[in-house]
């Protein structure tokens, strides 16, 4: 969706639709490129201001007893380390590039390695790889 409203209820409404993307109107010309390649690639993309306030609100959902162990699912026994390295990374919010520079590889090992992810965990795109991760507590809001 490319909107010129910054409103979280349409954001999360469409999301919940099954968007794979949320941009506002004033996202530069390359973003905006990036981005519609990103969702076509099956990654999904939110406009950075969403992006806080949309896991803010994930997080108001989630257990009181984040610090207990990880959850056990067998989607997460299907990785390897370093995949699962991968889908912390993701559900810290990383870009490709960012996670590229955190484990020192390049970016196109990472987009292997997310894709990877994403097809071990069942997952469509980031956003549920994200939800996941949450989940599963590998990860919660900092």
């Amino acid at each position: 969706m490319l909107t010129t409203f910054d409103v979280d209820r349409y954001a999360f409404a469409v999301l919940r639709a099954g968007a794979s993307g949320f941009l506002l109107k004033d996202t530069r010309p390359e973003e905006l490129l990036a981005g519609i390649r990103a969702v076509a690639a099956g990654d999904a993309v939110i406009a950075p201001a969403l992006t806080r306030r949309l896991l803010d609100a994930f997080a108001d959902q989630l257990d009181d007893d984040l610090g207990g162990p990880v959850r056990e699912d067998p989607r997460l026994d299907s990785l390897t380390g370093r995949e699962r390295e991968i889908l912390v990374a993701i559900g810290h919010g990383l870009t490709n590039g960012e996670i590229a520079q955190r484990f020192t590889l390049s970016e196109s090992t990472v987009k292997t390695h997310v894709g990877r992810v994403l097809a071990k965990i069942g997952a469509r795109d980031r956003i549920q790889a994200v939800i996941l991760a949450y989940d599963m507590r590998l990860t919660r809001p900092i």
